[in-house]
């Protein structure tokens, strides 16, 4: 079934990171590609003004409340309902819109619980169209130039692939909604942390490169390593080293370090080490190829947007270009999913970084507080050069963690419930 332009749209959400979805469809529906028909939010009082800049009486915008009443009203007048929601509402969204026949735009991640994901890959069998995750670089033209040349073998074989994250966040980022830093909200797992959220996309890059053998294909995990650490006052982590091996094979090593609890500019990187070159990614800025031989390539990166992930999932809808799936699809998101949980099993425990190892600074308008472990950049560094967890570093804020296999995973749900109990934080 292909669908024809205007594609017809439905946003659930209009603040947060909805107002952004509001923006690439207006965009997108100033070419004739879409047409908005409806949206909801609980508060759309709140929103008055947001919908006056966005036409949506011109647009003839059908605004509702909430979102089964809008699907009930409107469904017959759908093609597609995108869902920039908080993470613990998607699954039971998600499964509204496919009995309603509707394609489906999943903002990332889909779900942090590994059962609840496949609960939702159970609901999507049923669905006309797959959906659409938003991790939103796997559609760069030149990652996905680089995955096939590593595919076909002119890096030589892959060894290992690292990511440094250092994404500062004040304390008031953790108080913005109830399921901010949590690991469990009203008995149900949430698990939001620098890994599992805000830098999901980077984590979900780093399983792509590792899924090597196949130009859409991600890694498949057979151990995870962690250690997680908390300086602010929330139930979860801010930050996170993990290591990770893909399965013989491949045996593919993934070393991963993510912090909120930092200052300064966001950092972040990309790192593929193969037999002949090393690959440096900088995700909005560029890439570096330095091959063993001394030479050196050096490349500029084009911005991509919420507006062009959007609109690729459109040409899938519609046929156009002969594209047989989405860019990332719900099962493309089981290795994230698995090694996000992983993580909190491995680790069994989040330790809390005592305060004198801990500084604390101003945000730049004095409306908050930056809260950052002493040396984190130093231990950054340690970890991704040659491996060495925070405790292998003997850093005194340290704990050792531990590991767990795919076949650990149904722990989970006893884990988290035993971590929570022991955080003696009450947010």
């Amino acid at each position: 079934m292909k669908y024809e332009t205007p594609i017809r749209i439905g946003i659930i959400g209009m603040g947060g990171f909805a107002a952004s979805h509001h923006d690439a469809v207006k965009q997108l529906e100033s070419s004739g590609k879409c047409k908005l028909v409806c949206a909801c939010d609980p508060y759309p009082g709140e929103h008055i003004d947001r919908m006056a800049a966005l036409d949506f009486a011109r647009r003839d915008v059908s605004v509702f409340d909430d979102y089964q009443d809008m699907l009930s009203v409107c469904a017959s007048r759908l093609d597609l309902v995108t869902i920039p929601t908080p993470v613990p509402l998607h699954a039971e969204m998600h499964r509204a819109c496919i009995e309603k026949g509707l394609a489906v735009y999943l903002e990332k991640p889909p779900t942090l619980d590994y059962q609840e994901l496949d609960a939702m890959l159970a609901v999507e069998a049923t669905a006309p169209h797959l959906t659409n995750v938003g991790f939103n670089f796997i559609i760069e033209r030149a990652r996905r130039q680089l995955k096939q040349h590593l595919v076909d073998g002119e890096f030589g074989t892959l060894r290992r692939v690292s990511f440094s994250g250092l994404w500062p966040r004040a304390r008031s980022y953790f108080t913005r909604a109830s399921w901010a830093g949590r690991l469990m909200l009203n008995d149900r797992l949430v698990l939001d942390s620098c890994f599992g959220n805000a830098m999901a996309h980077y984590v979900h890059n780093v399983l792509y490169w590792a899924g090597h053998t196949a130009l859409d294909q991600w890694a498949t995990l057979a151990e995870v390593q962690a250690e997680l650490y908390r300086a602010h006052a929330i139930e979860g982590p801010d930050t996170m080293f993990v290591k990770a091996r893909t399965r013989v094979p491949d045996n593919v090593e993934l070393w991963l370090a993510l912090s909120h609890a930092c200052v300064g500019e966001h950092r972040h990187y990309e790192r593929l080490e193969c037999d002949k070159a090393v690959i440096t990614y900088k995700t909005f800025d560029g890439y570096t190829i330095e091959w063993n031989n001394g030479d050196t390539e050096t490349y500029r990166l084009p911005a991509v947007s919420l507006a062009d992930n959007l609109e690729d999932y459109l040409a899938y809808l519609t046929g156009e270009h002969a594209l047989t799936r989405p860019s990332t699809r719900l099962i493309d998101s089981q290795p994230f999913v698995a090694l996000n949980d992983l993580a909190y099993i491995a680790a069994g425990a989040i330790h809390q970084v005592p305060a004198n190892h801990v500084s604390v600074s101003p945000t730049p308008d004095g409306a908050s507080e930056f809260c950052s472990i002493k040396g984190i950049d130093a231990a950054f560094d340690v970890f991704l050069r040659a491996g060495k967890f925070p405790s292998d570093q003997l850093l005194p804020w340290s704990q050792p963690g531990g590991s767990a296999t795919m076949q650990e995973l149904p722990q989970l749900g006893e884990i988290i419930r035993k971590i929570k109990s022991q955080t003696g934080v009450t947010q």
